[in-house]
Parts: C-alpha cells; sequence; structure tokens
C-alpha cells in the first residue's frame, strides 16, 4: 500500500530506499497484470471467471487471520509511541493534536464523498458458498477451511489499548514488554508481506469473479471509486492543506509541492512515502524548521498522520457495503469513523496492513462485508500512489505549520527557498 513498505529507517540514504522496492516493485507489476488478466477472463469466459472466486476468498481469509495480531501489536505500540511524544512538550502534543485532528477530518472526508458518488453501487457481489454444488466446492471448503479463523476485532481493540495504557504506567518496567511485543509484531508483519505475495493470485480470482457476474459494469464501478478517489485526494492537497499553509504561513502549496517535486518522484516509483522520509527531514530542515520540531514532527507523522490512508479507508469501505448490496446506515457509518480514527494508527509500515485495517474496520461493524474485500485486493494498488503522496503532502505541511506554531521556523528562509533563491544540497540528505 501506499504507506505500508517497511519504514525506511532515518539513518539510511535515499539509495537504500531504492533498493528495497525491488521486490515490492515486482510485485506492484504482477498484481497489476492480474488484474487486466482477471478482467479479460471474467469478460471472455464468465463461468470460468465466476468459478474462480474461491482465490480471491482465501486471500481474504488470510488477510483475516492476521486482523487481530495487527491491530494488537500496532495499538500497544501506538500508545506507548503517544506517551514518548508527549514528553517532548509543546511540540510532541501540539503534533499529536493536530494529527488526530486531521486523520479524523480526512476520514469524514471519505464517508461524505463515498456517500455522494456511491462506488460500487450495481454490482450486487455476493459471498461465496460452499458445499453447495458437490464434490468440487466440498475441496474448495475443505482447503478454505485449513486457514485459521479469524479472532474478534473489538475485544482485541479493547484488549490492546488496555495493555498498552497498563505498560505506559508501568514506565521503565514495562520497556522489556513493549520490546517483546516489538518482534512479535516483526514476526507478524514479516507473515503479512508473506501473504502479500499471492495478492496477484487473489486479486486474479477477485477480479475474474465480479467481472464475469456483472460485465462492464464492475470495471466502470471500479473506475469511479479509483477516479474518486485521485479527485478526493488532489483537492485535499490543494484546498484543505493548501489553505491551512495560506492561513498559518503564508506560504504557497504550489511551491512547496514543486519543492519537493524529486521526492513526489521517488514515491511515486516506490508507492511508498518510507522511501523519501530521509529527504523530508532534510529538506524541512533546510526551509527552515528547526531540528528539533522536525525530529518530532516528521517521524511521528509517518505512523499517525495518514491523511490519504484515512481518505481510501472509508471510500473502500463504502464501496464494499455498497457493491454487496448491504450499504451502511449513517450510525454505522459513524462508528466505523470512530473505529477508523484508532484503527488507522496502524496502517503505517508493512504492505497489507492497511488491507488489514479496512478488514479490521468492516468485520467489526459488518462481518458480512469481508468477502467483498477481494474486488478492493485488486485495485488497491492503483491507489497506493495517491494515499502515498497525500501521506507525504500532509507531513510536510504539518511540519511547517507546527514549526509557525512554536516559532521555530524561520520564515524568510522559507520563503527563499520555496521560491528557488535558495537551492537544496543534496549532500545535506546523507547523515538524515
Amino acid at each position: 500500500m501506499a504507506v505500508t513498505d517497511q519504514m525506511t529507517p532515518a539513518g539510511n540514504s535515499p539509495q537504500a530506499g531504492t533498493k528495497k522496492k525491488d521486490k515490492t516493485h515486482w510485485l506492484y507489476i504482477m498484481v497489476i497484470a492480474a488484474v487486466v488478466l482477471g478482467a479479460a477472463v471474467g469478460l471472455m469466459a464468465p463461468d470460468l471467471g465466476k468459478a474462480l472466486k474461491p482465490l480471491g476468498t482465501g486471500f481474504v481469509a488470510l488477510i483475516k487471520m492476521l486482523i487481530a495480531p495487527v491491530i494488537f501489536c500496532t495499538i500497544v505500540l501506538g500508545v506507548g509511541s503517544i506517551a514518548k511524544a508527549a514528553t517532548v512538550g509543546k511540540v510532541g502534543g501540539l503534533a499529536l493534536l493536530y494529527f488526530i485532528t486531521m486523520s479524523t477530518f480526512a476520514l469524514a472526508i471519505g464517508l461524505v464523498v463515498g456517500n455522494i458518488i456511491h462506488p460500487g453501487s450495481g454490482l450486487q457481489l455476493e459471498p461465496y458458498e460452499s458445499g453447495a454444488k458437490g464434490e468440487e466446492n466440498s475441496t474448495v471448503a475443505f482447503l478454505l477451511d485449513m486457514i485459521p479463523g479469524d479472532i474478534p476485532v473489538l475485544p482485541t481493540l479493547v484488549l490492546a489499548l488496555l495493555v498498552g495504557f497498563a505498560l505506559q504506567s508501568m514506565g521503565k518496567s514495562g520497556e522489556p514488554v513493549l520490546n517483546g511485543i516489538k518482534h512479535i509484531q516483526a514476526v507478524v508483519f514479516r507473515l503479512m508481506m508473506m501473504i502479500m505475495w499471492a495478492a496477484p493470485i487473489g486479486a486474479f480470482g477477485a477480479i475474474a469473479a465480479v467481472v464475469g457476474a456483472t460485465g462492464w459494469a464492475a470495471i466502470g464501478s471500479m473506475a469511479i471509486l479509483m477516479g474518486a478517489f485521485y479527485v478526493t485526494c488532489a483537492l485535499f492537497i490543494v484546498v484543505i492543506l493548501g489553505s491551512l499553509l495560506r492561513l498559518v504561513t503564508g506560504l504557497n502549496i504550489f511551491l512547496l509541492l514543486k519543492y519537493l517535486a524529486r521526492e513526489y518522484l521517488l514515491i511515486f516509483s516506490t508507492s511508498s512515502s518510507e522511501s523519501a522520509l530521509p529527504r523530508l527531514i532534510a529538506k524541512m530542515e533546510h526551509a527552515g524548521v528547526s531540528k528539533p520540531v522536525v525530529g518530532i514532527t516528521v517521524p511521528t507523522g509517518y505512523s499517525f498522520n495518514l491523511d490519504g490512508t484515512a481518505i481510501y479507508l472509508t471510500m473502500a469501505a463504502l464501496f464494499v457495503s455498497t457493491a454487496m448490496g448491504m450499504p451502511m446506515s449513517l450510525g454505522e457509518q459513524v462508528g466505523l469513523l470512530v473505529f477508523m480514527i484508532i484503527a488507522s494508527k496502524g496502517a503505517a509500515g508493512v504492505t497489507g496492513a492497511g488491507l488489514a485495517t479496512l478488514a479490521a474496520g468492516l468485520q467489526s461493524h459488518r462481518p458480512e462485508l469481508l468477502d467483498g474485500m477481494g474486488v478492493i485486493v485488486g485495485i488497491d494498488k492503483f491507489m497506493s500512489e495517491a494515499r502515498a503522496l497525500t501521506n507525504f503532502t500532509g507531513n510536510a505541511v504539518a511540519t511547517l505549520l507546527i514549526g509557525k506554531w512554536t516559532k521555530e521556523i524561520d520564515m524568510d528562509q522559507a520563503q527563499a527557498v520555496l521560491a528557488g533563491n535558495r537551492p537544496f544540497d543534496e549532500n545535506s540528505v546523507e547523515g538524515h
């Protein structure tokens, strides 16, 4: 996903980040090829396409298997990160308040846009039902039953919050447990990476099945969702972030976008905003923001300020519910919003974590909708660049805003840099 390649440590050079793109780059290409092939099979051989649905169902089951471990580890460690960030004083507290506010706002925008365009309408996706048509389905059911069942999400979320606050109250004595959970998280994320290599197969089966059942209507609905998402992200950057930046600092969002052009190219080529983390730190310091503010805001924002991912999560959830013919009520949408505010904090750091977060939100409110997630797996990669670019821009704007609010920014330097009068020294990236 957009924010889902493993985090590039701040001490690495950008070259190290680009070397890590190779495997995920091939995965990206294979998923796109699988989507195209699945659509072709669904159009030319509808019955065969519908018969391939268990491939998508099996992949979604693998994702469901890891929902609870992903949520537990990320929420427990996230609570610890909040406590750590808050202890740095005004900068950390202000950053966290801003991140939570903007993430909530972005989630709400996704819900509003989803309710306006009704993505997925007319698809009428149906869950896979095994055991009804003879021995073949019994064999498929046997294979699907080999995948471990999922664990209830909401109890896991509550337990994770309680454990996180308990460890936080233990202080130093709780650090060994936190370190142990970090190691468990590493194992869970490695499993997630292994599962994501099956994404092309799952995407192929899911797309072939939905196109086989609904024909060109499925392709049109998916295109509408992707187009609406890209437009929403663009408007969010230009209108929302641009207006905030202008009102607070007087800086122009388009000049900032131009200043970060090389980083956008890097993100677009890797579908990951983490690959540009060291460069963002260096460029924000060059733009006049003090090192302490940059050092706190940027890394924290990479975990807690995921505007593009927030928009995606709610729009994708509405797409699935509409496509399944089970639209969510207003109360369910509000409940989903509250859940995503907490759970989306774990959507960064590993390929597939965003899908796990989306699955967790659906399972916590409408478990029957999980069978429609296979289609999202197919088109997820097409939206990853917009997510990554939006997340990255949101963190750049946040750094400038917090620098202004804390009076830790040289505005003359910022204006000169964005105007192009003081070029960025590429050598300064080393050491970040």
